[in-house]
């Protein structure tokens, strides 16, 4: 079983799971013999659903679905122990790393990515997202569940066939606990995120997409190129909380921002990280998004050792980038001309 260990120089938690290590890398040939088998049949292709778990969810017609969530082979956090801290040493805490993970697979064609989907895969794998942390709001050992997909080898996809991933764990994690920190320390109006929204408009800088439920647009902030944030506009601190139609709008504008990025920068790994206020939370000032962050730049030593990041595309260059559609080169990086 998975460990939690505590890191005492930051205070967040570190997952010891070691049985991951024996996951398939299909992406990763780094770590392939120089010969190789016969190539095994894609666990998430259909017909071949005998390879995984029973399936928690499915979605589409009997025997022809379109979105599937499997229990994950290797998983990061399992089980229904409560989170209880054991104290080693003067700086070794560890606690079970219980939960559940879970694998959403995205769409039943092996190479059909997100850009590629329409409408209703799009709404499908929203619908699967808000269900599933229904799900899981429901475990009393889990207080939070990160929802994410890696697209890429950069960007820790160990397999082609398009999936997300569903990691409910015993402990809110440090990214979400400083977003909420960052809510609760806004006091220039009723949300962060909801005046991110009106001036972003006002400027007109960094907005990449705006319909009547969602917006996306390249904060002011960018850590990374081409990085994106995907905002409903109606005011929610929970996904499983929301109004179906505004779910399936963000999955909507979530397919289109991954289109236009793969027009305009080749087809680059990225990670789309969704962020919900925890299952407990009653604090409704948190306001529920999704990161899109591509695999650009590396992260050199720098960034790892102070947390500082260095984006060389900055925001406004990169949503007339995402917006225009054309590439070209200017100064050294890749850009677009209107």
């Amino acid at each position: 079983m998975s460990q939690l260990r505590l890191n005492p120089l930051t205070g967040r938690w570190v997952t010891i799971a070691l049985e991951r290590a024996a996951r398939p890398a299909d992406l990763d040939t780094r770590h392939l013999p120089v010969e190789t088998g016969p190539p095994r049949p894609c666990p998430f292709c259909p017909g071949n659903e005998e390879t995984t778990p029973p399936a928690l969810e499915a979605y589409g017609a009997a025997g022809q679905w379109l979105v599937r969530i499997v229990p994950n082979l290797y998983p990061a956090f399992d089980g229904s122990e409560p989170m209880t801290v054991v104290h080693l040493g003067p700086v070794w805490d560890e606690a079970p790393a219980s939960g559940l993970h879970e694998v959403l697979v995205l769409s039943p064609a092996h190479d059909r990515e997100l850009p590629d989907f329409d409408d209703l895969q799009a709404g499908l794998v929203m619908a699967a997202v808000r269900d599933r942390l229904e799900a899981h709001a429901r475990h009393a050992a889990i207080r939070y569940t990160q929802v994410l997909v890696n697209h890429g080898r950069e960007a820790g996809a160990s397999l082609e066939h398009p999936h997300g991933q569903l990691l409910g764990m015993p402990f809110v994690p440090g990214e979400l606990t400083e977003e909420l920190n960052g809510f609760a320390r806004f006091t220039d109006g009723p949300c962060l995120l909801c005046a991110a929204l009106t001036t972003e408009f006002e400027a007109g800088r960094r907005v990449v997409l705006d319909d009547e439920r969602v917006a996306v647009f390249c904060p002011f902030w960018s850590g990374s190129p081409y990085e994106m944030l995907i905002v409903p506009k109606t005011h929610s601190a929970h996904i499983a909380r929301s109004a179906p139609q505004d779910v399936a709008a963000v999955g909507h504008a979530l397919r289109t921002a991954l289109d236009r990025l793969r027009r305009c920068v080749d087809d680059p790994a990225y990670n789309v990280v969704f962020h919900t206020a925890p299952h407990h939370e009653r604090d409704a000032r948190f306001h529920w998004h999704l990161h899109v962050l591509p695999r650009i730049a590396s992260v050199a030593g720098f960034e790892q050792g102070t947390g500082v990041l260095i984006n060389i595309v900055p925001p406004e260059l990169a949503a007339q980038t995402l917006n225009a559609g054309r590439r070209t080169e200017a100064s050294g990086v890749t850009a677009l001309q209107g």
